[in-house]
């Protein structure tokens, strides 16, 4: 009696061990009849959105001079900005500095010249005809230094939904591709995964650089475009 219940339990006790490949086996056969692709979409947009930055370089004997002369050209511009249209909250300080000017010509101990002071402007402001404007008053006003003029997108879901159509038409493109030239008919997706953010980028404009003078300024001419958006997706599909 004794030998026959210890039969019993190894026996039960080998059982789940005897089964568990069974189980295992058509599902790991399954994640073999799939294929994964990444698609890629775009979308083009109108921009809505412009930055530009401009500034104000002084130079001068002493730096006290230098930087009270560099204050009040920039209190102008600011000012020109302001009466333009530019809100206080679209108006920031991006860089200040001040350099001694020094001469090496001689071979010596450099000889102090004097201080350059600079003071620089960034303007954000969705309204895009009113680049010209703004730009217009800032060089009427003095600036006479300037790193350019971007164009951006401030929603980049704005054309999100298109992205991402045209990327899974893309996806399913390439699995159909890769099915047929296995000798496989392609089924339904059985995962999609968003890729990073949608990749924006703006299309700089050429920098425009300008000493202050006294002529009338006329408006600055400006042509925004369009952006182009691209979105990224990965999918797995069946193969039938």
């Amino acid at each position: 009696m004794k030998s026959f219940r210890i039969s019993l339990i190894l026996a039960l006790a080998a059982a789940p061990l005897v089964s568990r490949p069974a189980s295992n086996a058509p599902r790991e056969a399954a994640l073999l009849d799939t294929v994964s692709v990444t698609g890629t979409g775009r979308a083009r947009l109108q921009p809505d959105r412009f930055s530009f930055s401009v500034g104000v370089q002084t130079q001068a004997p002493t730096v006290e001079e230098a930087v009270n002369e560099n204050n009040a050209r920039v209190a102008a511009v600011t000012a020109a900005l302001k009466k333009a249209g530019a809100l206080p909250e679209e108006i920031q300080t991006s860089g200040f500095s001040i350099y001694p000017q020094q001469d090496y010509s001689q071979g010596r101990l450099p000889r102090l010249l004097g201080y350059q002071v600079s003071n620089n402007i960034t303007v954000t402001k969705k309204q895009i005809a009113d680049a010209g404007k703004l730009l217009q008053a800032a060089i009427a006003a003095g600036v006479n230094t300037s790193s350019g003029l971007t164009f951006s997108v401030s929603d980049p879901a704005r054309g999100r939904d298109q992205g991402l159509r045209a990327a899974f038409d893309d996806a399913r493109a390439k699995a159909g591709l890769l099915a047929q030239a296995a000798g496989r008919t392609l089924g339904q997706a059985l995962a999609i995964t968003e890729g990073t953010e949608p990749n924006v980028v703006p299309r700089p404009m050429p920098g425009v650089r300008a000493m202050a003078a006294k002529a009338e300024v006329s408006e600055v001419p400006v042509e925004s475009g369009t952006q182009e958006l691209t979105f990224t997706i990965s999918v797995v599909f069946a193969l039938r």
